[in-house]
């Protein structure tokens, strides 16, 4: 396969594990220059080796996404070290305060709000100025099948900011078009990450969980959501604009 980011940089917030690490060594794989944002260092290193181990290039930079000013400097040193900002993936995120809303910890609210809410607005606010400078580019948000499109009993706190995070992916998408740059989102169902566990739950547990739970009868892989991330991302979706592609073996349909 042609790689489709050659030349280009990639920022991916999140990108110590999961998802976010995924679509990281992804993208290096298709020759971008990538740059992984996140709070804790040793975990954005474990990803930059096994970038580097593969042949790609990346850079590590430990970035709070709730903070502004840390955002606006990690937007500022990746296009000190490679000249511009191309694309953007805004996979940071936290899944806690389970339980009925009648019952959520106010505290962890907060939290949660700070961190996949105000983290994907600060984040995009400092990416979209400097692809304005730039002459445009393409952001991929990371939401949830919990947010709009299905409900689970004691997931309200998460679903709620996952929700505010495709409606404002939505709202992105058509104030900035006519600026060049373009805005979507992917929305994972379960995935074979730590978050689709139970706790105390083994994989065969969890397997035979969601092969009842789900239309497909598995669980998802996460090269399934990283090839919508990149696709996305790419010249082939230059027509895309606010869409929020679902991944969840059916749960939605």
């Amino acid at each position: 396969m042609t790689a489709r980011f050659p030349g280009r940089t990639a920022l991916v917030t999140g990108g110590g594990s999961g998802i976010g690490q995924d679509v990281a060594r992804a993208f290096a794989r298709e020759g971008a220059r990538v740059v992984v944002a996140g709070r804790s260092p040793r975990s954005l290193e474990r990803t930059v080796a096994r970038i580097e181990a593969e042949g790609g290039h990346a850079t590590a930079i430990p970035t709070d996404v709730t903070d502004s000013a840390q955002v606006a400097r990690l937007v500022a040193a990746t296009v000190r070290h490679h000249g511009g900002l191309d694309i953007a993936v805004n996979a940071a995120g936290l899944l806690t305060a389970a339980g009925p809303v009648g019952d959520i910890d106010e505290d962890e609210w907060a939290t949660l709000i700070a961190v996949n809410l105000t983290g994907t607005m600060v984040s995009m606010k400092h990416q979209i100025a400097s692809m304005r400078r730039n002459g445009g580019g393409a952001i991929v948000n990371l939401s949830s099948t919990l947010g709009a499109h299905v409900r689970v009993p004691g997931t309200g706190a998460y679903g709620a900011t996952k929700a505010a995070v495709s409606a404002l992916t939505r709202n992105a998408a058509l104030d900035h078009v006519h600026e060049g740059i373009r805005v979507n989102a992917v929305s994972p169902g379960p995935i074979d990450t730590a978050m689709s566990y139970n706790p105390g739950e083994t994989r065969a547990d969890r397997d035979e969980r969601y092969a009842r739970q789900l239309p497909a009868g598995r669980v998802g892989a996460l090269e399934e959501v990283t090839a919508a991330v990149l696709y996305l991302a790419s010249p082939q979706a230059a027509f895309l604009v606010g869409a929020d592609l679902v991944i969840d073996g059916g749960a939605a349909a």
